[in-house]
C-alpha cells in the first residue's frame, strides 16, 4: 500500500505475490504441468463413457455365458463347477444369515485401514528416498531386501508380536500396499524436470512448499498408478492374512468352503473379491480424475 501524491490518499499496489505465482504456473505450465485442450461437450464425453462401459462388458458376459453352458454339461459334475444360479442361491443363503454383509465389510474394513497405512508410510519413505540422495543410499539397500520377502513370510512373525486378532492383519496389509506407492513414488521423484525444481527455487518456495506445489503435483500419474497397486496388493494381502488365521472375511469364507466342500461358496468369494476390488480400484480412478483436473 502507498500514498497519493496529490492528496496522501492510501493507494493499494498490485500484489507481487500474485504475480510471481501467477508467473510461476505460466512457466510450469510450458511443461505439461497443467491441462490445457479443447473443450468436450457433454454429449460425447457421455457417449464416450457409454461406449467403454458397453465395451468392458463384452468379455464378462461371455465369460459368464461360457461357465453357465459348461456347468450344464452333464459331463461337468456339480462339485466342481456350480451353475451360476447355484452361486447366487449360496449368496442368498449367507445373506439372510447375515454372514454374508459381516463377511464383506470386515475384509473391507481391513483393506482400507491397511491400504491408507501403508500407502500413507509409502508416500513418506518415497519422497524421502526420492529427494535425499543420503536417505536413498541408506534405505534403498534395506527397503529392496524387505520388499522380497513374500507375504506369507511376515505372517507367523506377526501373530506372535501381535496376538491372532486384528493387528497382524491390517499391519500385514500395510506392508503390501507400502512397497508398490513407496518404488512409483521414489522413481517418478528421482526424474522430475529439474527445470520445474530450479523455477520453484527461483521464486522463493521452501523445501515443504516446493514439494507439494511443484514435486508431488508433477508425479501425479506416478502416485495414482502406485496407488491402484498397492489397492491391488492389500486385497491380496487380505487373503494371504485371512486364509491363515480369522473366523471372519472373504478369507475365511474361502478356506471354509474348502474344507466344507461347499464350491459354490467358494466361487462366490471368488467373485465377491474381484467385484470389491474393481469397485475400490475405480473410486482410485474417480480421486485420479481429480487430481489430474487439479495438477494434470
Amino acid at each position: 500500500m502507498s500514498f497519493d501524491e496529490r492528496g496522501g490518499v492510501p493507494v493499494r499496489r498490485p500484489s507481487t505475490e500474485g504475480r510471481r505465482s501467477a508467473s510461476l504456473f505460466q512457466f510450469v505450465s510450458s511443461f505439461g504441468y497443467s491441462a490445457s485442450g479443447t473443450a468436450i461437450s457433454e454429449s460425447s464425453r457421455s457417449r464416450a463413457t457409454l461406449g467403454t462401459v458397453l465395451l468392458g462388458l463384452v468379455v464378462p458376459v461371455l465369460l459368464l455365458t461360457t461357465w453357465w453352458i459348461a456347468a450344464e454339461s452333464p459331463s461337468v459334475p456339480d462339485y466342481l463347477l456350480p451353475s451360476p444360479p447355484q452361486v447366487v442361491l449360496a449368496a442368498v443363503e449367507l445373506a439372510q444369515t447375515g454372514q454374508l454383509t459381516t463377511y464383506v465389510l470386515i475384509s473391507v474394513q481391513r483393506v482400507l485401514i491397511g491400504f491408507a497405512i501403508g500407502s500413507s508410510i509409502g508416500l513418506a519413505l518415497g519422497a524421502l528416498v526420492g529427494l535425499s540422495p543420503l536417505a536413498s543410499k541408506l534405505l534403498n539397500p534395506m527397503l529392496g531386501a524387505l520388499r522380497a520377502v513374500p507375504s506369507l513370510a511376515w505372517l507367523p512373525l506377526l501373530v506372535i508380536l501381535m496376538g491372532i486378532f486384528e493387528p497382524p492383519k491390517i499391519t500385514l496389509i500395510a506392508i503390501g500396499a507400502a512397497f508398490p506407492v513407496f518404488t512409483t513414488v521414489a522413481g517418478a521423484l528421482r526424474h522430475v524436470d529439474p527445470h520445474l525444481v530450479e523455477a520453484g527455487r527461483a521464486f522463493g518456495l521452501t523445501r515443504f512448499r516446493l514439494l507439494t506445489a511443484v514435486q508431488l503435483p508433477a508425479v501425479v500419474p506416478s502416485v495414482v498408478s502406485g496407488l491402484r497397486l498397492a489397492l491391488a496388493q492389500s486385497w491380496l494381502f487380505l487373503v494371504a492374512a485371512e486364509l491363515a488365521g480369522s473366523s471372519m472375511g472373504l478369507g475365511f469364507l474361502l478356506i471354509d468352503s474348502q474344507n466344507n466342500g461347499r464350491i459354490d461358496r467358494l466361487f462366490l468369494a471368488i467373485i465377491l473379491l474381484g467385484v470389491l476390488g474393481k469397485t475400490t480400484d475405480a473410486l482410485v480412478g474417480l480421486g485420479e480424475r481429480a487430481l489430474l483436473k487439479r495438477w494434470g
